[in-house]
């Protein structure tokens, strides 16, 4: 007991030395490559006295590029990842008051778009001990009201997509992937955003590649859907339509500009390596002990998946300690182990927006529509997403880290865990 009090004692959270005393490097994913791409614009615009736009060459450059990464097939840049899913469910054109099913984990911005068109969000269940939705989980919900189906990749991890697209064809449902946090996750070798109709993705600065500040962009294969993203994404311009066409749908811009295509043109060349960095630093982890702690558990990836990192899910075995999870979790931080101790923020359905419906004004639209013919009261009670909030939490994860970076990490980790066994 003398030796556990010890052990107590030299934790970071209770007064003692911490293990990672000197911040880790930043990505370091922006370069001089980056800034002469930026430098190239602004020349150009000097030289010929304009302003820079957009759906110039340099977001023709960037659509090609991406599109290319993703296997083949069209790409068209908006200005967020909110703004992708919204696009491309307006491109999908869903009768208002239907059903658009989403998973329960995913960010506000995944969700939100739907009650904006005029639907109702029906949320998903995670499946059992992940943050992802499930093929059982959805097709449970699935009725005649069911316009479409957004399913989110969340933190580099690849849902059952395959699953998920078996179920909606047999019922003729369109499903949007929102790959914001998954850039280059595969199944079988195939990345997500290449499975469903249409593919979103942020490429705000935190992710896997960005477009400078903020930036999204919708993807698929289906070349007449392209059309009608390009027009959900500007207004209605009549893209691709006969001559003399107008605005064939009300809409708002939504365009990624020239400037930061440019700079995603560049970052999508860097996109691989980023992504293998990423792979290779939670392979370091692994071997430096992290696979061999009792206090953490590596939570399995559905068959043939291939996980990008934007985080990684961690889960922490309560069994063998005599702590919670947060006190767990409050320790490694203060050991200077970057982390988020909890993704209940990411339960966009237990937020004040949605329960008080709150959308257009106080009209409690779209669920108040006599034109609804569901449930408007219904509950969503996703347990296995709360449980699984409850036990997991997400470990920070770089490119620009390596192995002594994962030493002190693990060294942290088998601090506290020595500190809290049982």
């Amino acid at each position: 007991m003398k030796d556990k009090n010890e052990l107590l004692k030299k934790l970071a959270v209770n007064g003692g030395e911490k293990t990672i005393t000197v911040p880790f490097p930043g990505r370091k994913h922006f370069g001089k490559e980056e800034q002469e791409a930026a430098d190239a614009i602004f020349k150009k615009c000097i030289e010929t006295g304009n302003a820079t736009g957009y759906n110039g060459a340099e977001e023709d450059m960037y659509c090609k590029a991406f599109s290319e990464f993703m296997g083949g097939g069209y790409t068209d840049g908006v200005n967020s990842g909110t703004t992708s899913v919204y696009v491309a469910l307006k491109a999908l054109n869903p009768e208002p008051f239907t059903e658009i099913i989403v998973g329960s984990v995913t960010d506000p911005g995944g969700m939100m778009p739907i009650p904006l068109l005029n639907c109702i969000p029906v949320i998903a269940d995670s499946e059992p001990g992940r943050y992802n939705t499930g093929p059982a989980e959805i097709e449970k919900l699935i009725s005649p009201l069911t316009s479409a189906i957004v399913v989110a990749h969340i933190g580099g991890e690849p849902a059952d997509i395959e699953g998920i697209i078996k179920i909606a064809k047999k019922k003729g449902i369109p499903v949007v992937e929102d790959c914001s946090q998954s850039h280059g996750a595969r199944i079988n070798g195939k990345p997500v955003g290449s499975f469903g109709d249409i593919a979103a993705f942020s490429t705000m600065f935190g992710k896997h590649h960005c477009t400078g500040g903020q930036g999204g962009a919708v993807f698929t294969k289906d070349e007449e859907l392209y059309w009608k993203i390009r027009r959900a994404a500007d207004r209605g311009k009549p893209f691709n339509l006969p001559a003399g066409s107008t605005n064939c749908v009300a809409s708002l811009n939504y365009n990624l500009n020239d400037l930061a295509a440019a700079i995603g043109t560049v970052q999508v060349k860097k996109l691989p390596g980023i992504i293998k960095r990423r792979q290779e630093f939670a392979e370091t982890l692994k071997k430096k002990g992290l696979k061999d702690l009792k206090s953490i558990i590596i939570p399995s990836l559905i068959k043939g998946a291939e996980h990008s990192y934007w985080w990684w899910r961690l889960e922490v075995n309560e069994k063998v300690l005599n702590c919670t999870k947060a006190e767990f979790c409050k320790a490694l931080q203060a050991e200077g182990v970057a982390l988020n101790p909890s993704y209940m923020a990411a339960l966009p359905h237990t937020m004040e927006w949605y329960k008080n419906r709150s959308v257009f004004g106080t009209s409690q639209l779209p669920w108040s529509s006599p034109m609804y013919k569901g449930d408007a009261n219904r509950k969503f009670e996703c347990s296995n997403a709360l449980d699984t909030c409850a036990k997991q939490f997400n470990l920070n994860v770089s490119e620009s880290w390596g192995g002594a970076e994962a030493e002190l990490i693990v060294k942290a980790f088998k601090k506290v865990e020595d500190a809290y066994l049982k």
